[in-house]
């Protein structure tokens, strides 16, 4: 909920919808996050000043971008185009609902048609999970982004019009795009369009107020408006005190009260440091803590149950294409026939009146369509552990607990998981793939323990599984929870230099070959040795010393997003 004596979030929200209408082709339109009845309000009252055009969730190429009307085409005997959905909403917005799971292509042929001014677009952002987000290619051409899941309001919103317009404000001054610059670069703002519309959205708030020129207030404004949205991370805080000043020696009596009045002009605070406190003002709390702990927000697109492909029969529905029906893939009759009317009168032309008389519609095999649908692959976590030494007990029981825990929820995310276990001069896959929690209990229950740490080969193994899954058209991803102190080469011989080198190479063709990765380092004092591995893999790196089998879960889930898309 929203603190008691702040602003709510629908503040904002009204704000930018009244820069939005003052300039819908400059600001190309807002992104609304939090299904909520303060954005059904603020969607309704954006209706009462814009056209708003509603955008199916699959829609096609045709329905977007026009084409040939096909019913009104064979009743008429010849081509009959009809309006895209882009074309119908010049002039006004298209209004995507659940924009976290645009397809690509449809969010690729929106960017067009935002870059060239014709249409502007309002996105409904309906993810539950804070690292989802509508496709990056949009929401960055969007100068707004809102999130008004708390707020409380829902009754009694109106957006008041503009008291000016745009043109009649000055160009902002040097040192106001100096101010506004540098406040970006301290949130980790690093886009050029951010920039422009933080800009833009200054001068816009001057003209809602009527005035001539942008102030200060209107410079922090669009700072929360424009920038707060996209922060990535809080500028450097100066913990350390100045030190304190040898004090000199007394003035005389006649100068003291000059001295003094000096003194009392303190100096007046950068433009920036104040652009930084409004931002800082406006980012939620729960965002405003992850940034402060130097974690930014990861806008996935990913549900993280496998990586997207292409099949012929099952899936999600996409566009035909060109193609022949056959090894399994299905006729897209409406997509050939459409294909087929514009060609009519030309082939009747060539094949004379007789033989054309009989053919209600002239088919060619250029016409032909095949159904296209996408699918998620299954997904498989494949755990290598390291079972050597004296903390192998405690690896493995954790390792052990989360691989039963993962295996409960894999009915729901479509996973499969399987272990390797290396230890002493030897890695073996002790579970294959599997969603059977009997069979991974019954491999886990005398998991062995104890001796050196042979790095490479679990990482070989490790990456052999892995692209064996692959292979069948899985998606694969690795979990490694060791310390990362190898003693043990890649042909078995004892010895931490050479072991260092073969883990090196072992984990870059892991990263050679695409596979993601993560490394979990569950030992007590966790050293730099597990972090090294991690950039080695390009992967990513927990140190969690005082794990349990919940929190080790919860933690390989929360990196799953690193999944392809």
């Amino acid at each position: 909920m929203t603190p008691e004596g702040a602003q709510d979030p629908l503040d904002d929200g009204l704000s930018a919808a009244r820069l939005f209408l003052l300039a819908p082709r400059l600001f190309r339109g807002m992104v609304l996050r939090g299904a909520s009845p303060a954005r059904e309000a603020l969607v309704t009252a954006l209706g009462e000043h814009i056209a708003l055009r509603r955008l199916p969730g699959h829609v096609d190429d045709e329905r977007l971008l026009g084409g040939i009307d096909l019913a009104a085409s064979l009743s008429a005997g010849k081509p009959v185009h009809q309006t895209g959905l882009i074309e119908e909403a010049a002039g006004g917005a298209l209004i995507a609902g659940m924009a976290e799971r645009m397809d690509s292509g449809v969010a690729g042929r929106l960017a067009q048609a935002l870059d060239e001014g014709g249409t502007a677009l309002v996105l409904l952002d309906d993810a539950a999970d804070p690292d989802e987000a509508p496709p990056v290619s949009l929401s960055e051409r969007l100068a707004f982004a809102c999130d008004l899941s708390a707020s409380r309001r829902w009754q009694g919103v109106e957006i008041a019009p503009a008291a000016g317009r745009l043109a009649d404000v000055a160009p902002l001054e040097t040192q106001a795009m100096q101010a506004l610059a540098a406040t970006a670069a301290m949130l980790g703002v690093d886009s050029l369009r951010a920039l422009i519309f933080a800009g833009e959205a200054a001068r816009g708030l001057a003209a809602l107020a009527g005035r001539a020129a942008a102030t200060e207030a209107d410079l922090a404004g669009a700072v929360r408006l424009v920038l707060a949205p996209r922060a990535t991370r809080l500028p450097p805080q100066d913990s350390e005190e100045p030190a304190p000043e040898e004090q000199p020696p007394p003035p005389p009596d006649g100068e003291r009260d000059n001295r003094d009045d000096t003194e009392q002009q303190q100096p007046e605070p950068d433009l920036s440091e104040i652009l930084v406190e409004a931002a800082k003002a406006a980012i939620p709390a729960g965002l405003l803590e992850s940034l402060a702990q130097g974690k930014a927000p990861r806008r996935s697109s990913s549900s993280g149950t496998g990586q997207k492909r292409k099949a012929a029969t099952r899936g999600k529905p996409l566009g035909a294409r060109p193609g022949m029906p056959r090894g399994g893939a299905k006729l897209a009759l409406i997509d050939s026939l459409r294909a087929a009317v514009p060609w009519q009168a030309v082939r009747r032309r060539e094949l004379g009146q007789a033989q054309a008389a009989d053919a209600p519609i002239i088919m060619r095999k250029e016409d032909l369509r095949i159904r296209r649908f996408e699918e998620r692959a299954a997904r498989v976590t494949i755990f290598a552990v390291d079972a050597s030494g004296s903390a192998a007990a405690a690896r493995l029981a954790e390792a052990k607990g989360a691989v039963e825990l993962m295996l409960g929820q894999a009915y729901i995310t479509r996973s499969e998981v399987a272990l390797v276990a290396f230890r002493g001069s030897q890695a073996e896959l002790l579970l294959p793939p599997t969603r059977s929690l009997t069979r991974a209990r019954r491999s886990l229950a005398e998991l062995p323990g104890g001796g050196g740490t042979p790095l490479a080969m679990g990482l070989n193994a490790a990456r052999e599984v892995a692209e064996a899954v692959i292979a069948r058209g899985r998606s694969a991803a690795l979990v490694i929870l060791t310390d990362g102190r190898a003693n043990i080469a890649a042909d078995g011989a004892p010895g931490r230099p050479q072991a260092k080198l073969d883990a090196e190479a072992a984990a870059k063709a892991i990263y050679a070959r695409g596979i993601d990765a993560l490394v979990v380092d569950i030992s007590a004092r966790p050293g730099p040795e597990g972090a090294e591995l991690a950039r080695a893999l390009g992967g990513r790196f927990l140190a969690l010393p005082r794990a349990d089998a919940r929190l080790l879960q919860q933690a390989i889930n929360a990196a799953q997003p690193m999944q392809a898309a």
